[in-house]
């Protein structure tokens, strides 16, 4: 379908349309969100946020498509930028935490302590660097530029591996659950 074509649709809010373009279009999105730290739910808000922003842009006139732009990449591109500022925010660093949540990885971890000591056992799996880092900032509470100077980094290249380092957590604390 043509960009003018889908404009129109938008600004007649075509329901038929606007439910095939969620279709053709969350999946990519979604998988944007997942690969960089999002959940399902996280990822279904920034589309919603994306294709609002979107339809209101069309609406005011504000997107004008061109040769090289469509409305497709143009809701991607919102979305994917929606995500990035969120996954930059404080908000979103003060959600990262190692708390295990009962509803997440099973009866495993039915309290605190039983997390606790599970989070210790998926820690021992990890590479002495991430544990060392994984420690330092959720157990001594360091700031980023204590462990950035401890390892020799800049503090955006210590905060890309503590996000890394959690992701191999995660990984491993499914893997011990199934």
């Amino acid at each position: 379908m043509s960009s003018q074509k889908i404009i129109e649709c938008f600004r007649n809010n075509d329901s038929g349309f606007l439910g095939i373009l969620y279709q053709s279009q969350f999946p990519k999105l979604r998988r944007f969100v997942l690969a960089n730290n999002g959940n399902e739910d996280q990822a279904k808000d920034v589309f919603q946020e994306a294709f609002i922003i979107t339809w209101e842009n069309i609406r005011k006139g504000m997107f004008i498509p061109s040769s090289n732009s469509d409305v497709n990449a143009y809701l991607f591109r919102v979305g994917k930028n929606k995500w990035l500022d969120y996954v930059r925010s404080s908000g979103f660093k003060k959600n990262i935490s190692l708390e295990i949540q009962h509803d997440r990885f099973g009866e495993e971890a039915e309290d605190k302590e039983s997390a606790l000591q599970w989070v210790e056992k998926g820690l021992k799996t990890l590479g002495e660097k991430c544990r060392d880092l994984l420690k330092r900032f959720y157990y001594r509470k360091e700031s980023m530029s204590m462990i950035a100077n401890n390892f020799g980094w800049t503090e955006q290249t210590a905060r890309n591996n503590k996000y890394r380092c959690i992701q191999q957590l995660r990984d491993e604390l499914y893997k011990m659950k199934d």
